[in-house]
């Protein structure tokens, strides 16, 4: 799915950033992410396991859960800024067949809606956009460490920013700025904030790292390989460190088509419980991609 590669897709920005506000900065953000779902048709792989650190390196010690995904998306709605798209798993054998369906709405006052099947119990089930509980948990793409809330998108004036400095990243400059939601947004959010490093040159986010509300860091992304694709900068492979549970997901990026046709009756719920259809639609999308 590629709401979650937003967080890392290009930022069109002049070599004056400082001058620029935090919320200017993602704003453009935010505009140049959904380039990344205009008509796009993914396949991507997520590698899952507990981690540990061997010899100041991060590493799994565990066999990983790999899956492999394909994702459809477009943009809908008022200039473009809504977004829907649709995940399905093609391996493990055993895994086929189940999806994601999510609809993710620019407007602050509009939930963000998403559907899984679950292919145990033969039907679709809608998962929460939000809860107040602290305890409780997002729904997780797929088993990864990846969840619901991290591939949420859009809705800029549910936080305020603020550019902390500007600084150096892994032999990057970066400029570091921290989002924190407002308070009707953080009865919905796990996070208390979280921070972004921005590569300057390259205009896409190196790291990003979310803290709960007792102001703990609970979950690291940090992006592994960055390429030009389309001419947008995006990561092909990053890994989401879960620092609670000690376990990782690394997504790596195969392929990806921009300007493909899709049907917008393929992101219904239809294509989650009707094997048929799905299928045709897929097909459809493959033979425009090779």
């Amino acid at each position: 799915m590629m709401h979650f590669i937003k967080l890392f897709v290009a930022l069109i920005l002049s070599v004056n950033v400082p001058a620029q506000s935090a919320r200017e900065i993602m704003e453009i953000v935010d505009e140049n992410s959904r380039a990344t779902t205009d008509n796009a048709f993914s396949r991507f792989q997520l590698a899952t396991c507990k981690y540990g650190i061997n010899d100041k390196k991060l590493r799994c010690s565990e066999k990983p859960r790999i899956k492999e995904v394909e994702s459809a998306q477009i943009n809908t709605g008022d200039e473009g800024k809504d977004t829907q798209s649709i995940a399905v798993i093609l391996k493990p054998s055993s895994e086929k067949g189940i999806g994601m369906l999510t609809y993710d709405y620019d407007d602050t006052e509009k939930d963000n809606e998403t559907w899984l099947y679950l292919s145990a119990l033969g039907k679709v089930k809608r998962i929460a956009s939000g809860n107040s509980d602290d305890e409780a948990e997002p729904a997780s793409l797929f088993g990864s460490e990846i969840t619901t809330e991290d591939m949420e998108t859009g809705k800029l004036d549910d936080y305020t920013f603020k550019l902390l400095k500007q600084g150096q990243f892994k032999d990057r400059e970066v400029f570091i700025i921290e989002t924190t939601p407002t308070e009707e947004r953080l009865k919905k959010t796990r996070y208390s904030k979280t921070i972004n490093w921005v590569d300057a040159e390259r205009h896409i986010v190196l790291k990003s790292q979310m803290y709960d509300k007792r102001g703990n860091a609970v979950k690291r992304i940090q992006v592994n390989q960055v390429e030009k694709i389309n001419d947008i900068w995006m990561s092909r492979s990053m890994t989401v460190m879960n620092l609670v549970s000690k376990r990782l997901t690394n997504f790596k990026l195969d392929a990806v088509n921009f300007g493909v046709d899709i049907d917008p009756e393929f992101l219904t719920q239809r294509a989650l419980n009707d094997q048929a259809f799905r299928e045709k639609h897929l097909n459809s999308l493959r033979a425009q991609t090779q």
